[in-house]
């Protein structure tokens, strides 16, 4: 770890209320209060950025599409993908067993130990956390810093930012969400950028979206439309009130475009048959959703998915209730059907999948309540996106307490900021800008510490 890190390392965040927790009424949150398709909103064709400074920087923009999973309550990596066998602990039908040199759990993840012999999954077994919070946690790997850090408060979502990055590449046509969350409600959002980077939030049902139809109609609600705009274009352009109007605008024009839109149906939709093949689980119908929100091609660029559950300080192995066997087991359904279909209508190699937790779990012998407690060490499952399957980057000692060989060029843990450097990385945005539209004025980087070569991206994923 060079001597940068390792400052940062020690550097540990405040106690106090975070930002997205606060009460109040912005617009930074009007959107979860309007009536109406629920959920942030679909990004804007305005932009309104500020001049970023953007020093060249080697991108593999090789990916048009990311889909971030969130496996919310930290994942034990002994027991998952950085499996450490232990006789007489761990339960013999993990059926460890060698794939492409990796140590595998076929008994909880026999799917997605084909996608790794089939070379279309890779582990990065050196990820470490800064944390051991899981708030604190899931909100660091969401927006790829410290969330008690200067403009730690404020900062947005990685998708937010690839969102509002990817603007000028929407057709008008395009009426999706730039970033859609899937799952979870209480996803982190835009931060201090415009309202209408906000993710759009809704949990998938086989029936699609609610309230995308009118009690009175098409043709009713076009009228009423109609005279609302005519009627309220003078305060909501350029408004006396402020930003306000002009948001609410926006979000009534945005959500009026998913309604009676065939296309959305059809995205936001799915059969009985579809969602057996993902497990029959919201998580499952979740990718499966995802998987048909990027054929239709309607500008999301960055899709969340949150998998929760794996917060297990008891009873991990089982045998009732949630433990790895059953959590496992929808990560596993879902995660390498979606892998299929998406190889087989042509969106694998535009799409980069990455999946992880906040930190990892104890190593070792588990705790004396059948489960195991917070750890700093941990994985990552990455996919798609133009990268290289198959195999692990990067080892741990024989317990998996430590790194033992980091796997990439710069011979340290990987980090959470390393991540987000990858993900920007991966679809063409410049990890290194650094936007001055915060809300103090101090230029916000893309990659804290990025420009002093703190943080890289993970090129050994595309080698």
């Amino acid at each position: 770890m060079n001597e940068k890190n390792s400052k940062l390392a020690a550097t540990y965040p405040s106690h106090h209320i975070p930002f997205y927790a606060r009460p109040h009424v912005s617009r930074r949150n009007f959107f979860n209060l309007a009536a109406g398709v629920t959920g942030g909103m679909l990004a804007s064709t305005q932009l309104n950025a500020q001049v970023v400074k953007a020093p060249a920087a080697s991108l593999k923009n090789t990916a048009k599409n990311v889909v971030f999973i969130l496996l919310t309550g930290a994942p034990s990596h002994t027991d998952t993908f950085d499996l450490k066998f232990i006789d007489g602990t761990s339960p013999k039908t993990f059926n460890p067993t060698m794939i492409n040199g990796m140590n595998w759990n076929m008994g909880a993840f026999p799917k997605l130990g084909a996608a790794v012999s089939s070379k279309d999954l890779t582990v990065l077994r050196s990820v470490r956390s800064w944390n051991l919070q899981h708030t604190l946690g899931q909100m660091w790997v969401q927006i790829g810093r410290n969330p008690g850090a200067v403009l730690g408060d404020v900062a947005p979502n990685i998708g937010s930012m690839i969102a509002i990055e990817k603007i000028g590449e929407r057709t008008k046509s395009q009426v999706f969400p730039g970033f859609l969350s899937l799952n979870n409600t209480q996803v982190i959002g835009a931060g201090f950028l415009p309202t209408s980077y906000e993710p759009f939030k809704t949990v998938p049902t086989a029936t699609g979206l609610p309230n995308t139809t009118h009690a009175d109609g098409a043709t009713r609600l076009d009228q009423k439309f109609n005279l609302m705009s005519a009627l309220d274009s003078r305060l909501r352009v350029d408004s006396p009130y402020g930003d306000g109007p002009g948001d609410y605008a926006d979000f009534y024009s945005a959500a009026r475009g998913l309604m009676y839109n065939p296309v959305v149906n059809k995205a936001f939709s799915y059969s009985p048959a579809d969602n057996l093949r993902y497990g029959n689980t919201s998580f499952g119908a979740s990718l499966l959703t995802a998987k048909q929100v990027l054929e239709a091609n309607q500008g999301t660029r960055f899709i969340q998915v949150t998998l929760g559950g794996w917060d297990m300080h008891t009873n991990i192995y089982g045998p009732a209730g949630t433990n790895i066997f059953t959590i496992g087991k929808q990560l596993d359904d879902g995660l390498s059907e979606f892998i299929k279909d998406l190889k087989a209508n042509g969106q694998f190699d535009q799409t980069l999948i990455v999946a992880m937790g906040e930190f990892g779990r104890t190593v070792g012998a588990i705790t004396a309540a059948g489960g195991r407690d917070h750890f700093l060490q941990q994985f990552a499952l990455v996919a798609g996106g133009g990268t290289k399957g198959g195999r692990a980057i990067g080892t741990t000692d024989a317990r998996g307490g430590a790194t033992d060989d980091p796997g990439w060029s710069e011979q340290r843990d990987i980090r959470p900021e390393d991540i987000e450097a990858t993900i920007y990385s991966a679809v063409g945005v410049n990890y290194l800008s650094i936007r001055y539209d915060d809300p103090f004025k101090r230029g916000f980087e893309y990659v804290p510490g990025a420009n002093d070569g703190v943080y890289k991206p993970i090129n050994e994923l595309w080698s």
